[in-house]
């Protein structure tokens, strides 16, 4: 089994990127310009590699190679862009890589590209880029290119040499488990071992609402292949296992006027099976709260006014500072109640946001990330 941690050490060793992985400081999905510069990139290196994995590795600096991370990103639903943008897409996995140097949020994001042998071209307009367009890897640029029907397997044995002096090993497995349990230790951190072979750790404050045990500030981790399952400071999260399967549900908290439920948005369950292989298979569960028109009319024209405000500099009062961190969520929810504007005012609000505080900016990544989970499903 890989260890994900080792891989990306040992892709950065190649120092330059080349045709079979590429680096970058960070993507953005979200918008329309980086969704195709990333569907390029896949693009490109599955064209390139028909024989064998090609990675991407987010959170790099390109001058030194420096690991500086990105925010854990679970979107699960990744395949379900490449499929809808790329002909004869490849197989592919974003997967969050912790390191022991960064912050609890951060970590590096990597890209496995698994081609099908067959060649990927656009299959539509996007961005400059245009529908039927073919993108090969020239060094370690990503090029539109006619296709040559005789695509040279130059690195195969490269690739297979990487991921071989990659493997896991008991002494890496020991050290990632004591690793959390002292990171963790203030979060209830547990560890099970399933089929013998697999090591999944996990942490979280515990708060039990009736019958039900749930986590907040969770932390989950497959010890083996140093791979970040889940991780969210905001959301409560319920648990629950037996020998063959860990299984998630993951809830958001939306409302508004101090009246607010939680929604169950996705479920995910680990299945381990006895050939040492894994399988983890996401669902969401999501249904769109539904409000009074009228009332929603009210907060849709309150979020602008606020709106309004920040981008001109104004200092806000303290009502105006609690509905800013409501802001987000209400938006979100004018969204799903077909106010179809109030993306496009969310994703406005954006710098804003960010300037103002820390925490206003993590509220407005948080609807992003379950209007990303729900657009791609």
């Amino acid at each position: 089994m890989i260890n994900k941690r080792l891989l990306i050490k040992n892709l950065l060793a190649h120092n330059d990127e080349n045709s079979f992985y590429d680096k970058k400081r960070e993507i953005d999905i979200g918008q329309k310009e980086g969704k195709a510069k990333f569907l390029k990139h896949v693009c490109a290196l599955s064209n390139s590699n028909p024989k064998n994995n090609s990675y991407i590795v987010i959170g790099v600096e390109d001058e030194d190679n420096d690991i500086i991370g990105v925010d854990f990103f679970d979107d699960s639903k990744i395949q379900n862009l490449i499929n809808a943008y790329l002909t004869n897409p490849p197989i592919v996995q974003y997967e969050n890589i912790p390191f022991p140097h960064l912050a609890d949020d951060k970590v590096v994001g990597l890209v496995t590209i698994r081609s099908i042998e067959k060649l990927t071209s656009l299959r539509k307009n996007i961005w400059k880029y245009y529908g039927g367009s073919v993108f090969f890897r020239d060094g370690s640029i990503s090029m539109p290119k006619v296709f040559e029907t005789d695509v040279k397997d130059v690195n195969s044995s490269i690739v297979s040499a990487i991921e071989n002096n990659s493997q896991n090993n008991i002494e890496h497995t020991l050290d990632g488990v004591f690793d959390f349990f002292n990171t963790r230790k203030d979060f209830n951190p547990k560890y099970k071992v399933f089929k013998e072979y697999f090591v999944l750790c996990w942490s979280g404050q515990e708060k039990q609402i009736k019958d039900e045990v749930f986590y907040s500030r969770v932390d989950i981790k497959l010890i083996n292949e140093q791979v970040r399952l889940f991780y969210s400071t905001l959301d409560e999260v319920s648990i629950s296992y037996d020998k063959d399967f860990f299984k998630i549900i993951e809830y958001v908290n939306l409302g508004f006027q101090n009246s607010y439920k939680y929604y169950p948005l996705e479920e995910t369950v680990i299945q381990f099976t006895n050939n040492a292989s894994y399988h983890i298979e996401s669902n969401l569960m999501f249904e769109a709260p539904q409000f009074d028109k009228k009332t929603l009319h009210h907060i849709y024209n309150a979020n602008n006014a606020l709106l309004e405000k920040l981008k001109k500099g104004y200092e806000l009062n303290k009502q105006e500072e609690q509905d800013l961190k409501n802001l987000p969520a209400t938006y979100l929810i004018c969204y799903f109640n077909l106010f179809h504007e109030a993306i496009n005012k969310l994703h406005e609000a954006k710098p804003f946001l960010k300037n103002y505080s820390e925490n206003t900016y993590k509220l407005y990544k948080e609807a992003v990330r379950i209007l990303r989970k729900v657009a791609y499903s």
